[in-house]
């Protein structure tokens, strides 16, 4: 894929027209209650205010269904936005029509204007051609730098690249970067480990990931799966019968590439879901009928560190165990550390990805350890399964 990069080109005076996801979460008072996703955009857009580009920032924010929804103005992040930029940032009551565009083209080398939620209108979700049009208006050139997002065909992430000059942008260019290394271009051994809830959920990712690393690792409600298909009592635990053929197609996918599947041989059992429930270890084929697995056990742990140990690269999208829930966050915990110290010592490229996988990083304390953890959701988990993301195919196209 061969992609224009804005950090190529000459922003000098240059309207940039820059699609970000800055849809962050708040706290009851209004107040951002985590900036990762705005202090992670400003950091590449700094360099682009300094060599004089003028920033038109458009994003979303919640779902306000096509409706102007002040509950979902981008107004409540211009502070922290300004902050993280270290710079003035002006406001656009809209992201369309004759006062946002004089607004635009008033700005100064080194400006900011924030537009209003691109979701407040139905054009956008529904990648309306004339509704691209108004948005490129904004500026000169077109810079997606929303991976999150690159998996949308929305009008900001897929119809305006078509209609001006484009390019990706710093933090999309680091984020496709990371995931070809993990992915597409492998240094081997490289291993992944995959967790959940459920198989169903992510069938397309194991049918790609089987065909393209050495090892899978797999784990929580997913791997009890697999060993029921085995034939492995479940008692209460979470697994889906209905599965079995496709844990039969992933194996035989796997046995024909050669990538080794490794399940949990032991698993941490218990007959309550709760905080410091009393936990037993049994073999994975010992689940009691009154008792749920909630965590790969010891034996298995030290497997799995084992075929880390030598790996060259770890992709990592889902947690072992309940890892919410102590003290069935063990595995998932020292796998993770595992992981980071292979990465600290250079020995590994460690990528990880998925709401779960970050928050279970955060938990065990080695998310700034790793490679690169991505933000993105959907938008990783379809990149996980090989599909082609419309955001980046518009720009490869451009």
């Amino acid at each position: 894929m061969s992609i224009p990069a804005i950090t190529d080109m000459d922003v000098s005076g240059k309207r940039l027209v820059v699609r970000a996801d800055l849809n962050v979460p708040f706290n009851d008072d209004g107040t951002v209650s985590d900036a990762t996703r705005i202090t992670r955009f400003a950091e590449g857009m700094r360099d682009l205010l300094a060599k004089g580009a003028r920033l038109v920032i458009l994003t979303h924010l919640g779902r306000p269904k096509g409706q102007r929804n002040m509950d979902f103005s981008t107004k409540s992040i211009k502070a922290t936005l300004a902050d993280a930029l270290e710079t003035e940032v002006f406001f656009a009551k809209d992201c369309i029509g004759d006062k946002v565009e004089n607004q635009a083209n008033a700005l100064k080398d080194g400006e900011v204007l924030l537009c209003e939620n691109v979701r407040f209108h139905g054009g956008e979700t529904e990648n309306d051609a004339a509704f691209a049009a108004s948005l490129a208006k904004l500026g000169d050139i077109y810079v997606n730098d929303a991976f999150s997002c690159a998996h949308r065909a929305h009008a900001s992430t897929s119809a305006i690249a078509g209609l001006m000059e484009a390019a990706a942008g710093p933090l999309m260019l680091i984020e496709v970067n990371a995931l070809t290394k993990a992915l597409e271009a492998p240094k081997s051994p490289a291993v992944a480990i995959v967790g959940g809830a459920k198989v169903s959920t992510k069938i397309s990712v194991l049918k790609n990931l089987v065909g393209k690393l050495d090892a899978v690792i797999i784990g929580g409600g997913m791997a009890n799966t697999f060993l029921f298909a085995d034939g492995a009592p479940m008692g209460k635990s979470l697994h889906e019968a209905d599965q079995i053929d496709t844990v039969k197609e992933i194996r035989k996918l796997a046995a024909k590439s050669g990538c080794k599947l490794l399940l949990p041989v032991d698993v941490v059992i218990s007959r309550e879901f709760k905080a410091n429930a009393r936990k037993q270890v049994v073999a994975n084929d010992a689940c009691p009928e009154d008792a749920m697995i909630l965590d790969a056990g010891p034996e298995a742990l030290r497997e799995f560190e084992a075929e880390l140990a030598d790996a060259h690269t770890i992709l990592w999208n889902g947690p072992l165990g309940a890892f919410e829930i102590p003290p069935f966050d063990h595995s998932t915990k020292l796998l993770a550390r595992s992981a980071a110290e292979l990465t600290r010592q250079g020995l590994a490229v460690s990528v990880a990805g998925g709401g779960d996988t970050v928050a279970a990083l955060n938990v065990a304390g080695v998310a700034d350890d790793f490679t690169y953890v991505s933000t993105a959701g959907g938008a990783f988990l379809e990149w996980l399964e090989g599909k082609e993301l419309p955001g980046l195919a518009a720009l490869n196209r451009a």
